[in-house]
């Protein structure tokens, strides 16, 4: 089409000059055609040969398939084309791209302290993970509660080609600490000035992040804007997007100085060797020290200082593009750096209000935002093909155990279970508890599934004392957990409750590992080995301390027996002594627990007796003995290759006799089993032949370790297996 738009028409009777449609008008548009075509030839000629010549320049040309070549849009650097228009940073800066290296590893720095801060970490994390292929360095720069949380998980995620490292926050604070800072992100609100220190001195650049970031790009493509820093530019910051900085939302607004509308820290390139050189510690604490003594303190904590430093020094920034750091707070200009959903980067939720911020488009970035909050961690095992890993001696021996098994074993699955590394996240929900003073203290322990999440409730009614649960869920499960435990009155009202997640993996219920789990992660010497469908007798958590003490728990090895009974009906008038519990067994109210369908399992805790006991009597173990016990904190863990339904508490007990535990029955404790729908394991259970076979076998194979590993004394088991 020529610049006047006219289509031009090359049929083949142009070439034909006596054809009667060969006008002088064609003749005009031929030439004019010929014209601009030599035309282009000519520019393509140039467009080559400056290609050419930046190629031969680009340190990456002789990288060959080694390396990623990303499409970096271009940032300002400066203010003012920023000021003429935001979005006009979107632009691409194609044929002079840094390459980032296909295996090159690519290092982020958190600061994380808290419970809530380490559930933010997870998601953020997911977003990265997601979009991301190169190997990750994470440094976390974390409080003691946030490293227990977050080394156990990234433990057990497994997540190939990702490495973290931990420095401790609390060593940091005297760092900072002479700083007043109103943020409510507190103390650790300013520990990103201090990441020079912290971080190892042969590191020579980091991405530093917040917590309430999302990303939605491969992360690869930030860290190949180092490339574009020019002399001393050392800082990589996005334009704060609120008028904050501009002094003007209120009468006698007085803000931190800055440049322009300041710059947000959500988001940080730090250039470290650089700013080492440059003496930044020095730099940043003359500069606070001088601003505060008029203005007092910090409103936005670490931001104020590196605003003030920047407002000295505007040569040491970098200006990124804005769609590095949307910042969804009220009344920010987000909405100008972004035409459509590609030109989204990372999104940052840094509103106290988080969620429920204001802003046209905050549904989309909500959905996206819980797209990662609920996406299964485990499928972001993936491995980066052609990037060698540093050896993982966990994933090594867990490959090795897998290995030793037989696939075509019919009980294959039973026993992979057994192996299988669960993602797991400790105090999902804020715990505080400090045990009591006279080492008498006792911890329930019990697991759950999503289903039996009512009981909770009332469990926290009846017992007041520390708990710890383990619950199996999904992702997105997790999420409506915490939704129903934030909006309970009675949950909220509980900080000594730890909430541990392991996360849905397999096609069984990992029982005896989530048992294990919730008794690893106890703080009491003592603990009441309960199950989540049991409500215990007002009173009991106390009653229970009184007889650690009298019956010399500490200094011997006892199981007190707390005597198991249930009901059929779904309202119960439950029983507030045992003298009311009595009537109601004589009613037919309630029962002996499992009375009608497996007398054995709680046979030998002798209720006849029970029922005129005034003293703790003890008992002898019987085959398939099963009762409900409080023990010390050191005895030994549940065997885990009983999954689901069947034998993972009887194997409990029988491993506590041949440790010559004495099992005495209380006299005056008592709890209650509340009715449910059956579970799904136990529907296997009942259903699949082939599910009961792969237990008895099990069970077999338990009972020769007892007899390997407890010799003589173990052989009791065998035998009593045979006549039961």
């Amino acid at each position: 089409s020529l610049a006047d738009g006219k289509p031009v028409s090359l049929s083949p009777l142009e070439s034909q000059p006596h054809s009667p449609r060969y006008t002088a008008s064609s003749q005009r548009e031929r030439e004019s055609l010929e014209v601009r075509m030599r035309e282009v030839e000519e520019e393509n000629r140039v467009l080559r040969k400056q290609l050419s010549l930046a190629q031969s320049r680009s340190p990456s040309h002789h990288r060959g398939n080694h390396s990623k070549t990303y499409s970096m849009e271009e940032g300002t650097g400066d203010s003012e084309s920023l000021r003429a228009g935001i979005v006009a940073g979107n632009s691409s800066e194609c044929g002079q791209q840094p390459a980032v290296e296909k295996c090159e590893t690519i290092h982020v720095a958190i600061v994380c302290a808290g419970y809530n801060a380490s559930r933010d970490v997870v998601t953020l994390v997911k977003s990265v993970l997601f979009h991301r292929r190169n190997p990750l360095h994470f440094h976390l720069i974390a409080d003691a509660i946030a490293k227990q949380i977050l080394a156990t998980l990234f433990q057990t995620w497994m997540v190939p080609a990702v490495r973290i490292d931990f420095y401790d926050a609390d060593e940091l604070k005297s760092e900072v600490s002479w700083i007043p800072n109103k943020h409510y992100s507190g103390i650790y609100g300013l520990m990103k000035l201090v990441l020079t220190k912290t971080l190892p001195s042969n590191l020579e650049r980091v991405i530093v992040l917040d917590t309430d970031i999302t990303f939605a790009t491969d992360i690869a493509e930030l860290w190949a804007v180092f490339h574009k820093f020019k002399g001393q530019q050392v800082l990589g910051l996005v334009e704060n997007q609120s008028d904050w900085y501009l002094g003007n939302l209120w009468k006698n607004h007085r803000p931190w100085p800055a440049l322009g509308r300041g710059y947000n820290t959500g988001v940080i390139l730090l250039l470290l060797d650089k700013l080492r050189k440059m003496k930044w510690e020095q730099m940043w604490r003359l500069t606070a020290e001088r601003e505060l003594m008029s203005m007092l303190s910090t409103s936005l904590a670490d931001q104020d200082i590196f605003n003030a430093v920047i407002k000295q020094n505007p040569f040491l920034v970098y200006q990124l593009p804005c769609f590095w750091n949307v910042q969804l707070s009220d009344h920010t200009r987000s909405e100008q750096c972004y035409r459509d959903v590609s030109d989204l980067k990372v999104i940052h939720w840094n509103s106290p209000k988080k969620l429920r911020v204001k802003n046209k488009h905050v549904e989309f970035f909500r959905n996206l935002y819980l797209t990662f909050l609920e996406y299964d961690g485990n499928l972001l095992r993936r491995e980066l093909f052609g990037c060698p890993s540093e050896a993982d001696v966990n994933s090594e021996n867990l490959q090795k155990q897998l290995s030793e098994l037989d696939e075509d074993d019919l009980c294959y699955e039973f026993r992979r279970e057994r192996f299988t590394v669960h993602r797991t996240h400790l105090y999902f929900l804020h715990y505080e508890y400090e045990p009591a003073s006279d080492n008498t203290d006792v911890t329930l322990v019990a697991q759950l599934s999503m289903d039996r999440l009512q009981m909770l409730e009332a469990i926290c009614k009846h017992w007041e004392g520390p708990i710890s649960l383990a619950l199996y869920l999904s992702d997105a499960e997790a999420q409506q957990f915490l939704r129903y435990a934030q909006g309970s009155e009675v949950l909220m009202s509980r900080h000594n409750v730890g909430y541990h997640i392991v996360y849905k993996e397999g096609q069984f219920y990992p029982v005896n590992l989530l048992r294990n789990v919730a008794m690893k992660h106890i703080s009491t010497p003592y603990m009441f080995l309960s199950d989540i469908d049991f409500l215990p007798m007002y009173g009991l958590y106390e009653y229970l301390r009184k007889s650690v003490i009298q019956l010399d728990l500490a200094n011997t090895k006892k199981a007190l027996i707390v005597p198991a009974f249930e009901t059929l009906r779904y309202r119960l008038s439950f029983p507030k002594s045992k003298a009311e519990l009595l009537s109601m067994l004589d009613m037919g109210t309630l029962f002996t627990f499992r009375y009608h369908v497996w007398t054995k399992g709680h046979a030998p805790t002798n209720f006849a007796k029970w029922r005129t006991a005034t003293t703790p009597y003890r008992v002898e173990w019987e085959a398939d003995f099963e009762p409900y016990v409080v023990v010390r904190k050191d005895c030994p863990e549940y065997d885990r290759r009983f999954v689901g339904f069947g034998w993972n508490k009887v194997a409990h007990i029988m491993e506590l006799d041949a440790q010559e535990y004495e099992f005495t029955v209380l006299p005056n404790a008592y709890m209650i089993h509340m009715p449910h729908a059956p579970s799904f394991d136990i529907t296997k259970f009942r259903s699949n032949k082939q599910y009961r076979i792969c237990l008895k076998t099990l069970k077999e194979e338990f009972q020769q370790d007892m007899s390997r590993h407890y010799g003589f004394a173990a052989l009791k088991y065998l035998t009593a297996e045979n006549n039961s």
